[in-house]
């Protein structure tokens, strides 16, 4: 990670996504185009050039000795173990020359990566956020057709071989539906840039939580393919990918981490770290990602039969508008570390608890103003609730889960 946002750009071929992508540029983003960086780590002369030749023979180039990328398609294309040789050359050169481009652009950018394969080489952790562009299959026959001349069969083998809508909305955070009037897509395209990208960087270069509504409200999962679950795990790599070791285990809690269960659309996430310390030389890494830490002193309430007043951990929160999450690092094994693992697995096991902290939950919404009053109110039923929790671990052998 680096000081700029970094935003990652799909879509299928023929959706529109270089549309999408000189819009972002307009409003200031720097793209990063890995379609041209793709061009130039093979480009006469290299080492990739080189490489591929070695791999894939002669019969590659042209009589000008650059690669002939219609000779290298016929080979590659259809043929999984061949593509994956030709990925395993260029992807990494790819990915070294974004990251030369990136470490020139002043911090506080923000950057799109102009991706195509962003969900079929598993790429979206490595972003702050996923736009994919989309249209409808038929949408895109015709733009293939039209403009670059594409009969339908080649078409609808090329957008065969790539990820469907179903994988793209798993990862997206955000869909631009690109196939109406190009108005339209200005517009979608606008209202992202000004409610969320933008405060978004601005956010992250404050190091500052994104603002949330104050009155407490719950709601239900929204479902797949992007339930509550799937944008917890998503999150969590790109939480892991940017502490590397020193993030011992990385768990998806609280209520929205409970199927069936109504809540606050605020993701609860926890990792475990060796010690406070660790916790602290995290800080800075965390907040690159996209989590900076909250000021002040923050604690979990010890329980009876645990000793200490309270239990000390640090607190980030999401700079992102778009997705409120509150980041819990706790240390690994400690007692509020497992309380939080326990809360989630007992309710998940127990209908009738989840129940009951349902009935809570919407009374509370009904009697509270503020989320602060909301989350005061139910830490009586979290004291009361302990003991049970405890007989359920000890009668199930409960341990908590690996990391």
């Amino acid at each position: 990670m680096t000081h700029a946002l970094s935003i990652g750009l799909t879509g299928g071929i023929g959706a529109g996504k270089s549309s999408v992508a000189r819009l972002l540029e307009a409003r200031g983003a720097v793209v990063v185009d890995s379609d041209v960086l793709a061009r130039e780590v093979i480009a006469p002369g290299t080492d990739g050039l080189a490489e591929v030749v070695a791999e894939f023979g002669a019969q590659v180039l042209g009589p000008d000795g650059a690669l002939d990328r219609p000779a290298l398609a016929e080979l590659v294309f259809g043929d999984p173990k061949a593509r994956a040789r030709l990925n395993a050359i260029v992807h990494p050169r790819v990915r070294e020359a974004a990251e030369t481009r990136v470490a020139t652009i002043a911090a506080g950018s923000v950057v799109v990566h102009d991706i195509p394969l962003l969900v079929e080489n598993d790429l979206a952790r490595d972003h702050h956020l996923v736009i994919v562009v989309g249209a409808s299959e038929r949408v895109r026959l015709e733009r293939l057709a039209r403009d670059r001349d594409m009969d339908t069969s080649a078409a609808s083998a090329r957008m065969a071989a790539q990820a469907d809508d179903d994988a793209r909305r798993r990862v997206a955070d955000v869909w631009i539906d690109n196939e109406g009037t190009p108005e339209q897509t200005v517009a979608q395209v606008q209202c992202v840039w000004s409610e969320r990208i933008a405060p978004y960087a601005q956010n992250v270069r404050d190091g500052r939580r994104a603002d949330r509504p104050s009155a407490p409200a719950v709601v239900a999962d929204p479902g797949a393919p992007r339930d509550w679950s799937a944008q917890a795990e998503d999150l969590l790599e790109r939480l892991r990918l940017a502490g590397g070791p020193a993030i011992r285990s990385a768990h998806h809690i609280g209520s929205t981490s409970v199927p069936g269960l109504v809540a606050k659309d605020v993701l609860d996430l926890q990792l475990g770290v060796a010690d406070l310390d660790a916790a602290d030389h995290l800080s800075e890494a965390l907040h690159l990602a996209g989590f900076p830490r909250l000021p002040g002193h923050w604690w979990d309430s010890a329980k009876d039969g645990v000793p200490a007043e309270v239990w000390p951990k640090r607190f980030h929160a999401n700079a992102d508008p778009g997705r409120p999450v509150n980041l819990h690092v706790r240390v690994r094994d400690g007692p509020g570390w497992q309380f939080a693992l326990l809360f989630r697995d007992w309710l998940r096991a127990d209908t009738g608890a989840r129940a009951e902290y349902a009935r809570l939950k919407r009374e509370l919404v009904d009697r509270c103003e503020t989320t602060g009053d909301y989350a005061e109110a139910k830490e009586p039923w979290f004291d009361h609730a302990w003991p049970r929790m405890r007989a359920w671990a000890a009668e199930t052998g409960w341990v908590p889960p690996p990391s």
